[in-house]
């Protein structure tokens, strides 16, 4: 059986953000499996960027269903963690298995790779406090009140810990990201 990576999100997800790692990590020959607040059919969204525009657009993006509910993750079974950004970080940092799960992979110093509006999660569960971290621009003073470093990168690594700003990140973020897991979490 394959080594097992976690991408947890919900609806609202920006949909780059998660294809992204899934289909890449899947390409290394990991099992990626989507975790929601319950299983059901996701709904995620495209941000872009417009001329004129002081933030990004959101219009609808694809849909996809989620492999299990947050309450059924059991993340010792999982190698590395996936948080993707958009605007589901927003409320998932406030579900207690989210945050159950989070700590499990920072606790164990396992890979985590995050994106965008992700480090939302991992500030809630507690766990960015002493980190440096990338995020999205906006977000550089929740990076900072969570007690961590906020760096403008594409690849940001602090020890197994991998962030980036946003989707145009993707090549750089996921480079570092699978050089990581191919020292602590080769596929099996």
């Amino acid at each position: 059986m394959a080594s097992k990576i976690l991408l947890v999100t919900g609806d609202a997800a920006e949909s780059l953000e998660v294809f992204y790692p899934y289909q890449r990590l899947r390409e290394e020959g990991y099992q990626v499996d989507i975790a929601a607040p319950t299983r059901k059919r996701l709904q995620f969204v495209v941000h872009d960027f417009v001329d004129g525009y002081d933030t990004y657009t959101e219009k609808p993006g694809y849909t996809w269903p989620a492999d299990l509910a947050f309450a059924e993750v059991d993340p010792a079974d999982y190698v590395a963690l996936v948080i993707p950004g958009g605007r589901a970080p927003e409320y998932l940092r406030n579900d207690p298995d989210v945050q159950r799960i989070v700590r499990h992979f920072f606790d164990g110093e396992k890979p985590v790779a995050q994106i965008c509006h992700g480090p939302l999660v991992s500030a809630a569960a507690g766990v960015l406090g002493g980190r440096t971290s990338a995020a999205y621009p906006a977000l550089e003073p929740d990076v900072k009140a969570a007690g961590a470093t906020y760096v403008d990168g594409d690849a940001v690594v602090d020890g197994v810990v991998v962030s980036a700003r946003a989707w145009p990140d993707h090549p750089a973020w996921l480079r570092a990201f699978i050089e990581v897991l191919r020292v602590k979490a080769p596929v099996a």
